[in-house]
């Protein structure tokens, strides 16, 4: 179903205009993820990228139709207008875009008359029945259709006329919203205002605004477009996206929802904030923000001294909203305040029972606070928290096996060929295995000598295999040491999930990681045996 609101659009294209981040590289499995998390925190509408242009996004809007079940948002997909001088059934791209079989198509056209002359290399009224062409022929297959307005406000500031008609073609057409694009994200709040409260004036149909954070205005930027008159507002997560990135989606929903109080998103979805901010940093392979706005991790916290004893007074003294709407904690640097709550309701996300086990919260709060000093983080590692979790409870399973040791080696031929091997010996029911596996590295190798060593009694691991694997370094310690995290994604053909591992040395990092995979492989996603 869509948001909650109808007459507000919040469209998010993180997985489109926030992939072209420099070093951002999502996987079809990473961008699954990462709608699946949008869709948490209950935006309108996902843009999944420009099927045709991208064999990557051809195939996600594949595997969307089967494997993408969304609550709250509407897969959205990209593309341009019809070429000059082509008929729009004749269009490849065009034809791309319709076989995405999304509800809602995403155009993109030309508004600033420059552009239209030197870039498309057509006139003025040729690029107006582009947009009007395309439109069309997308609501006549029965799509809901957007247009962004590429370069708007340069446009504007060169032919305040242009933009307005390219905006009235598509609408004559039957586009649902005209979105204002400050492309090159030149704007300050006070100018963006103006032009669009003056396009507001001049227009009918529903109108959005995409802002570029160039100026380090394009949340500010959005929300006077939104006081202006603007119903429709596209970001990106974390404000991910090249150049300086985009307006971020999570400070749009909260000070959309908090401060203007706009119902933009179901209520129970603002406490999802910070969580999916940081799971999407880990999908980005990019260290979350501490300091950013409503979801950093210092984003609500205060030094001992003044602040802390007006906190102990009263904590809205010195926060400007309550850091749970968000989702996120108070901290007093000094001596940090437990997140009993948190663990509690991640618990009941992850099916574990936790009530009447304050004992246990309290066991699991004082072991992340602990581990999250080392470097661990669960952010996007649920798999690795359920198994901590679980841990705690009375009745815990055994572990899989008792390691009595593991080597790995990589051995580098005359030829240029490396070949990594690894050992492991282990104790499964009170039987000593030794297992030995070869792999294209020393992690892969390892891998198959653990799994090899537990599917005579686990046969379901032979299902199991490793979808991705990511390293982050976390800081130096001493000279020459670093902290390594390791965030490995595992599949068994239907699903995947996300486990950890943190040491100064890549392979045991890895090693933790893997061993809490295929531990959370037997008991949580093997068949129950008959």
């Amino acid at each position: 179903m869509a948001s909650t609101s109808t007459d507000f659009h919040v469209f998010d294209t993180t997985l489109r205009d926030g992939a072209q981040r420099e070093g951002v590289s999502y996987s079809v499995a990473d961008k699954l993820a990462v709608a699946r998390l949008m869709d948490e925190v209950g935006v309108g509408f996902i843009e999944g990228g420009w099927p045709g242009a991208l064999p990557k996004d051809t195939e996600f809007f594949a595997r969307a139709r089967t494997e993408l079940k969304l609550r709250h948002a509407l897969l959205v997909a990209f593309g341009a207008t019809r070429k000059a001088g082509v008929r729009v059934e004749e269009d490849l791209q065009v034809r791309a875009l319709l076989d995405a079989e999304t509800p809602v198509v995403c155009l993109v056209a030309k508004s600033d008359v420059r552009h239209v002359r030197e870039a498309l290399r057509t006139t003025l009224e040729e690029n107006l029945a582009m947009v009007a062409d395309t439109v069309a022929f997308f609501v006549g297959h029965g799509r809901r259709v957007f247009l962004d307005c590429e370069h708007f406000f340069d446009g504007y500031a060169a032919d305040p006329d242009y933009g307005v008609r390219v905006l009235e073609a598509a609408f004559g057409a039957g586009a649902e919203v005209g979105v204002m694009c400050d492309t090159n994200g030149g704007m300050l709040p006070m100018g963006l205002g103006r032009v669009v409260a003056d396009v507001r004036a001049r227009v009918s149909g529903k109108l959005g605004i995409h802002c570029q954070d160039d100026t380090g205005c394009a949340v500010a930027n959005s929300l006077a477009a939104v006081e202006a008159g603007v119903t429709h507002v596209q970001g990106t997560a974390n404000g991910y996206g090249e150049r300086a990135g985009n307006a971020d989606t999570f400070s749009l929903i909260a000070n959309l929802a908090v401060k203007m109080h706009l119902p933009v998103v179901p209520p129970e979805c603002l406490p999802e904030l910070q969580r999916v901010s940081h799971a999407i940093a880990e999908l980005a392979n990019i260290a979350p923000d501490d300091h950013q706005p409503y979801v950093g991790h210092s984003a609500f916290a205060h030094k001992a001294g003044l602040h802390a004893s007006a906190i102990k007074v009263s904590p809205e003294l010195y926060n400007h909203l309550d850091p749970a709407v968000v989702g996120n904690d108070m901290r007093i640097l000094v001596t940090e305040m437990a997140g009993r709550a948190s663990v509690e309701l991640k618990g009941r996300e992850l099916g574990v029972d936790l009530a009447g086990q304050a004992d246990a919260i309290g066991r699991v709060v004082d072991q992340v606070k602990v581990l999250e000093a080392d470097g661990w983080s669960f952010e996007a590692a649920d798999a690795s928290f359920e198994l901590l979790l679980r841990a705690q409870l009375p009745g815990a399973p055994e572990p899989l096996f008792e390691l009595e040791s593991y080597k790995t080696s990589v051995e580098h031929w005359g030829n240029g060929v490396v070949v990594s091997e690894a050992t492991v010996k282990v104790h499964v029911d009170g039987e000593r295995i030794i297992s030995t596996a070869e792999g294209n590295g020393p992690v892969n190798a390892l891998d198959n000598a653990l799994r090899q060593a537990l599917v005579s009694r686990h046969p379901y691991l032979a299902e199991v295999s490793l979808a991705d694997y990511k390293v982050r370094i976390l800081g130096w310690k001493g000279g020459t040491s670093a902290t390594t995290r390791v965030l490995i994604d595992t599949t068994d053909g239907v699903g995947e999930w996300t486990t950890v591992g943190v040491h100064s040395n890549i392979v045991e990092a890895s090693w933790h990681a893997l061993v809490d995979a295929l531990t959370y492989a037997v008991r949580h996603r093997a068949p129950a045996r008959t």
